[in-house]
C-alpha cells in the first residue's frame, strides 16, 4: 500500500481546508453547539465545490471521499458527512440537501441532527429502509457532545434493494472510523504541543521520557487507525476491512481520550480550553453502530466465516 497521497489528493485536501478555514473552525462550532444547528451553509459550500461528488469522481473515488469526511471531521465541520460523502454514494441513492441520519433498528439511542433531518436510513437486519422524518416530530435530546441530538419516529419507509443494509454498515463503520481519526489526529496534536510549550521546574513536560512513551503510543495507535481506514475505503469497504477499521478506531478513541486529558490536566477539562470539541464529540462516535463491542463481534464474524 503507498503510504503517501498522490498529488490530486493533496490537492483535494488543500482546497477542502481552504474552504473549511472560511466555514467551520472552533469559533462555529461554539455556535452551532450552543444554537444546536446543522451547518446548511457549510452543506452547501461543499456540495457547490463539488466534494460532496468524490465518491463516484475517477480521480478521487472511495478513497478520495474517506479522507474529506475526515478533514470535514477534523476541523469540526456541523454537517452530516457520512451519508453524504460515503452511504449515499455507495448504495445509489440521491443525496438531498440538509441533514441525513443513521440508525439501526431497535436502537432507541439519540441520533446526530435528528431535530432537523428529514430522510433516515435504518439498517434492520438484512435489510436497509429509507425512512422520511418529520422534525417536528423529533424528541430533542440535551447534549453536552457537540452534536445535536434527538429521539425520531420515522413515518413513510421506502424498502431499499437486497444486499444494501451490509453496504450501507460497511461504508458507516469506514465513515465514522475517518470522522474518529481525523478527530483523533487533532486532540493529539494538541496534547504534544501543551507537552512542548507547558514547563514545570525550567523544563518542556514533554522532555520527560515517561511522557514521550504516552505520546508516541498514541500516534502509533492513531496513525494504524487512520491507515485501516484508508485501506478500507481503497478496497470498496469489505465486511472485514470495514469491521477491522472501526474495532481498532474506537478501541484508540477511548484511550486517546483518557491520555490527551491527563497529559493535559486540569486545563484539558474545562470548557474554554479547545480540546474538549474535539473529544466530547468523539463520544458521540463511540456509541454508533453497537459501540466497540459490536464492530468487535463484526470482525469476530467474519473470520470465523471465512475459517468455516
Amino acid at each position: 500500500m503507498d503510504f503517501e497521497l498522490s498529488s490530486t489528493q493533496s490537492a483535494l485536501l488543500d482546497s477542502l481546508g481552504t474552504l473549511l478555514s472560511r466555514h467551520a473552525g472552533t469559533t462555529r462550532s461554539r455556535a452551532l453547539a450552543a444554537s444546536g444547528e446543522y451547518d446548511h451553509a457549510l452543506e452547501s459550500e461543499l456540495r457547490q465545490a463539488g466534494f460532496l461528488d468524490l465518491f463516484e469522481a475517477e480521480e478521487a473515488g472511495p478513497l478520495g471521499a474517506a479522507l474529506a469526511v475526515e478533514r470535514i471531521a477534523a476541523e469540526l465541520g456541523g454537517i452530516t458527512p457520512v451519508p453524504h460523502l460515503l452511504v449515499l454514494p455507495a448504495l445509489g441513492l440521491e443525496r438531498p440537501e440538509g441533514p441525513i441520519a443513521m440508525a439501526v433498528a431497535g436502537d432507541s439511542s439519540p441520533i446526530r441532527y435528528g431535530g432537523e433531518a428529514e430522510l433516515m436510513l435504518l439498517v434492520d437486519g438484512d435489510r436497509c429502509v429509507a425512512a422520511e422524518l418529520d422534525p417536528a416530530a423529533a424528541d430533542p435530546v440535551p447534549s453536552a457532545y457537540g452534536y445535536p441530538l434527538a429521539r425520531v419516529s420515522p413515518t413513510r419507509r421506502r424498502e431499499l434493494a437486497s444486499g444494501t443494509s451490509a453496504v450501507a454498515v460497511n461504508w458507516w463503520r469506514v465513515g465514522v472510523s475517518a470522522e474518529a481519526v481525523g478527530m483523533m489526529r487533532q486532540a493529539l496534536d494538541i496534547a504534544v504541543t501543551y507537552a512542548k510549550d507547558r514547563k514545570v521546574f525550567g523544563r518542556s513536560i514533554g522532555s520527560f521520557q515517561a511522557l514521550q512513551h504516552r505520546l508516541a503510543e498514541l500516534s502509533v495507535f492513531v496513525e494504524g487507525a487512520r491507515w485501516l481506514v484508508y485501506e478500507a475505503a481503497f478496497r470498496g469497504a469489505p465486511a472485514e476491512a470495514a469491521a477491522v477499521a472501526s474495532a481498532h478506531t474506537m478501541a484508540t478513541l477511548s484511550r486517546l481520550t483518557r491520555e490527551t486529558h491527563q497529559i493535559m490536566g486540569a486545563v484539558g477539562l474545562t470548557t474554554e480550553h479547545d480540546l474538549h470539541l474535539w473529544t466530547l464529540r468523539l463520544q458521540a462516535l463511540r456509541a454508533e453502530l453497537g459501540g466497540r463491542r459490536a464492530h468487535g463481534r463484526a470482525v469476530v464474524a467474519e473470520r470465523w466465516a471465512q475459517a468455516s
